[in-house]
C-alpha cells in the first residue's frame, strides 16, 4: 500500500496531514510539488481523481491568484492550468492519494477519510486543536 503526499513544507495544513498520515504507522512518498512540480499529463490526472476542476484547486493565499486576474471567468480549464504548470505554488495543497482514494486535505484531518489505518488516536495540529477520530464514522 503506497500513500502519496503532494507536501509543501512552510505550510501547517500540509505538515499536519503529513504527521497523522506518520501517526497512522504509514511512511508516505512525500513530493515537494514546489522542487519537483507535476507534469501536465499528473496534473490531468491528480485533477481526475481529486473529481475537481482546475479553478478548484487553486490557491488564492500567497499566490500570485490576485496579480494575475485568475478570479476573472475568462480564464478557461486550459488556461488555469497553464497557469498552475507555470506557478505550481497556485496548487492548493496537500493532496493526499491512498489506495482508498485522493483528497485535497483541507482541512488536514480530511486526510483520514482515506487512511488505511484513520483510527490513529488523538492528535495535536500545530495550532493545538486536538483532533479526535470517530472510528465508527471513518473508512
Amino acid at each position: 500500500m503506497s500513500i502519496t503526499i503532494y507536501h509543501h513544507p512552510d505550510c501547517g495544513t500540509s505538515r499536519n496531514a503529513l504527521a497523522m498520515i506518520r501517526q497512522s504507522g504509514e511512511v508516505p512518498d512525500i513530493i515537494e510539488y514546489l522542487k519537483t512540480p507535476p507534469s501536465r499529463e499528473r496534473l490531468d490526472t491528480l485533477l481526475r481523481l481529486l473529481n475537481m476542476s482546475p479553478r478548484q484547486l487553486l490557491r488564492r493565499k500567497g499566490t500570485p491568484y490576485e496579480a494575475l486576474g485568475l478570479d476573472d471567468a475568462k480564464w478557461t480549464d486550459e488556461h488555469l492550468i497553464a497557469f498552475m504548470l507555470q506557478h505550481p505554488i497556485l496548487m492548493n495543497r496537500p493532496i493526499v492519494i491512498t489506495s482508498k482514494g485522493a483528497r485535497l486535505c483541507r482541512p488536514s484531518e480530511t486526510v483520514l477519510e482515506i487512511l488505511p489505518n484513520p483510527n490513529i488516536g488523538p492528535f495535536i495540529k500545530e495550532d493545538g486543536e486536538v483532533i479526535f477520530p470517530k472510528p465508527s464514522t471513518l473508512g
